[in-house]
C-alpha cells in the first residue's frame, strides 16, 4: 500500500468505535482533506477529560461549538463558561454557504443547518438565570481555599463555621461572615474564648481583609440565597436534545478570583451531589471552561491543588471537563497529565518563546509516521486542528490533523432582543430571579447583640436607681442626724456646761 492508503487505514483503525461516538471532521495528510477517513471520539470516553488549545482566531470558538452540537445531539447536556460572549448562537439555526457545503465535500460529511435548546445564566446581574451558592454549601477547607490562608487562619475559618453550626446561624452570604467575624473579636470574644480557645484580632483582619478582596470582584452577588441546584443542568427537552447551558462572563474578565470562585465551587458540588456512575456508555455532563488560564495563573499552589484532585475525581460522576486556553502551558502539568482527548489549532511562534513553547506542546503529543509535529502547529490552517483521544479500551488514538466541521448552528452571537426572547420563555429564570434573604448569622447575632445591649442597659439603670436610693437618706433621718450633730458638738456641750455653773452658784 502506499502512504495514502497506509494513512487512512491506520486512522479508521485508531478511531473505529463499537459504540456510540461524535465525528470531529475529516483527517487531513499533506495538506488534503481525506474523505475515507473520519475523527470519530467514543461517547464512552468524554468523561475522561479534554483540552482544546490555539492561538486567538484559529476556530477553538467554532470547535467547541461543533462539539456541544454534537453531544446536544446525543442527548448530553453542556455548561459553557463563555467570557468572550461569543457563544449564544448556537441557539439559532445556522445559514449554509458555499464555503461551508465545500468544506463539508472535502469530508464527506452531510450538512444540515439546526439549532439547540439553550439556557443563558449569569454569575452578575446580567439577564438570564442567576447562579448563587451560599457559605455554608463551600464548607471551611474550601473557603478557606479560595480565601489563600494559612493553617492558623484556615483554624479560625473551622471554628467559625463550628460556632454557626452549634448556635443554627445559618452562613449565607458574604455579610453572615463578616458579622461573626466582627462578633467573635468584640462582643462574643469571651464566648469564643471559653468554648473554642483565644483567637487573635490578628488573624480575624488578614481574614476580613481577603473576604473584602473577594466581595470587591462581586463575589457578594454570587454568595447567597436562592442556591442553584445541580439537576438544573442536566435537562434534555422534548426532542431528546441535552440542554446547552451558558454561562456569560464578560463582564467578569477582569476579576480571575470570582471565575476561580465559581468553576472550583461548580465543580465541587457536582462531585458531592452526583452519584457514582463508573463506566457509563456517555457522561452525564460536559463542562467547557473557556480562557481557563484566568483559573490558574491566579489559583494559589494549594487551590491547583484542589482543583487538580476534583478533575481527578469528577470523572467517575460521568463528568467531562475540558479545558479552552490559547496555549497547552496555561494548564499545570498535574491537570494536563489528566487530559484524554486533546484538541490542538495552529500555534504562532513570532518570538524565541513562542518556538520553544511549541517544541514543548509537540512533545505532549503522540509520535507520527505522517506528520512533523512541531512543523505542522505553526502551519495549520484556520478550522484545521491535531487531535488525539482515548478509544473506548482507554488507548491513545493516533495523532491526526483534522480538517473540522463546520457548526450547524449560527456563527455569530445573538442580538439583544433574540436574547430577551430566550430568557423570557424559561422556566429557570423564573425560578432563581427572586433573591431570598432569610435569618442568617448575619440578623441572628445583631439581634442578640442588641440584646445585650438592651440588657447592659437595663442593668446600668437599675444599678444607678440602688446608688441613688442609698445616697439619698430620709427627712427624719437627715434632722435626725443633725440634731445628733449639734446636740454632740463640743461647742453645745460647753454651753451646756456653762449654763449648769451658773445655775448651781446661785
Amino acid at each position: 500500500m502506499n502512504k495514502k492508503d497506509n494513512f487512512i487505514q491506520d486512522v479508521n483503525n485508531g478511531y473505529q468505535t463499537k459504540g456510540d461516538s461524535i465525528i470531529l471532521g475529516g483527517a487531513i495528510l499533506d495538506g488534503e482533506a481525506i474523505a475515507e477517513a473520519h475523527v470519530k471520539i467514543p461517547l464512552k470516553t468524554l468523561n475522561r477529560h479534554g483540552l482544546i488549545a490555539g492561538a486567538t482566531g484559529t476556530g477553538k470558538t467554532k470547535t467547541i461549538q461543533v462539539f456541544s452540537e454534537q453531544l446536544s445531539n446525543a442527548g448530553i447536556p453542556v455548561l459553557m463558561m463563555d467570557i468572550k460572549g461569543d457563544f449564544s448562537g448556537i441557539a439559532k439555526e445556522g445559514k449554509e454557504e458555499g464555503f461551508i457545503t465545500e468544506r463539508h465535500t472535502k469530508i464527506n460529511l452531510p450538512y444540515n443547518t439546526a439549532s439547540f435548546p439553550v439556557e443563558l445564566m449569569t454569575l452578575s446581574q446580567q439577564n438570564g438565570v442567576r447562579l448563587r451558592a451560599t457559605i455554608s454549601e463551600f464548607g471551611p477547607v474550601l473557603f478557606s481555599r479560595i480565601l489563600d490562608l494559612n493553617d492558623t487562619q484556615a483554624g479560625v475559618i473551622s471554628v467559625i463555621f463550628k460556632y454557626c453550626d452549634d448556635n443554627k446561624m445559618p452562613l449565607l452570604d458574604l455579610k453572615d461572615i463578616k458579622k461573626v467575624i466582627n462578633y467573635i473579636t468584640e462582643e462574643g470574644k469571651e464566648e469564643i474564648t471559653e468554648h473554642y480557645g483565644k483567637i487573635s484580632t490578628a488573624t480575624t483582619g488578614t481574614i476580613l481583609r481577603k473576604i473584602i478582596e473577594l466581595e470587591q470582584q462581586g463575589a457578594d452577588l454570587f454568595f447567597g440565597e436562592l442556591s442553584f441546584e445541580i439537576e438544573d443542568l442536566m435537562r434534555i427537552d422534548e426532542n431528546g436534545k441535552g440542554y446547552v447551558n451558558i454561562i456569560r462572563l464578560t463582564d467578569i474578565q477582569d476579576k480571575p478570583k470570582l471565575f476561580s470562585t465559581f468553576m472550583l465551587s461548580l465543580l465541587a458540588e457536582i462531585y458531592q451531589q452526583m452519584p457514582e456512575k463508573g463506566d457509563a456508555d456517555q457522561p452525564e455532563l460536559v463542562i467547557f471552561i473557556d480562557e481557563a488560564h484566568l483559573i490558574f495563573n491566579e489559583a494559589s499552589k494549594v487551590l491547583l491543588e484542589q482543583i487538580e484532585t476534583i478533575v481527578k475525581l469528577i470523572r467517575s460522576k460521568g463528568v467531562g471537563v475540558y479545558f479552552v486556553t490559547q496555549n497547552p502551558m496555561d494548564v499545570p502539568s498535574g491537570v494536563l497529565a489528566q487530559l484524554g482527548l486533546k484538541i490542538q489549532h495552529a500555534l504562532r511562534a513570532f518570538t524565541a518563546n513562542d518556538r520553544q513553547a511549541i517544541k514543548k506542546t509537540a512533545d505532549n503529543y503522540p509520535t507520527s509516521d505522517y506528520y512533523k509535529t512541531d512543523e505542522l502547529l505553526t502551519s495549520l490552517g484556520i478550522g484545521e486542528a491535531l487531535v488525539t483521544a482515548l478509544n473506548e479500551k482507554g488507548v491513545p488514538t493516533p495523532l491526526v490533523a483534522t480538517m473540522m466541521r463546520a457548526p450547524m448552528s449560527r456563527m455569530d452571537i445573538l442580538s439583544a432582543d433574540e436574547i430577551e426572547s430566550i430568557n423570557s420563555k424559561s422556566k429557570l429564570v423564573k425560578k432563581y430571579s427572586e433573591e431570598t434573604d432569610r435569618e442568617s448569622a448575619y440578623e441572628i447575632l445583631n439581634k442578640k447583640i442588641e440584646e445585650a445591649n438592651q440588657a447592659s442597659a437595663e442593668a446600668a439603670e437599675e444599678q444607678t436607681s440602688e446608688k441613688q436610693s442609698k445616697s439619698e437618706p430620709s427627712t427624719a433621718s437627715v434632722v435626725g442626724k443633725s440634731v445628733l450633730k449639734v446636740v454632740t458638738s463640743a461647742t453645745f456641750i460647753r454651753g451646756v456646761f456653762g449654763v449648769l455653773t451658773k445655775i448651781f452658784k446661785k
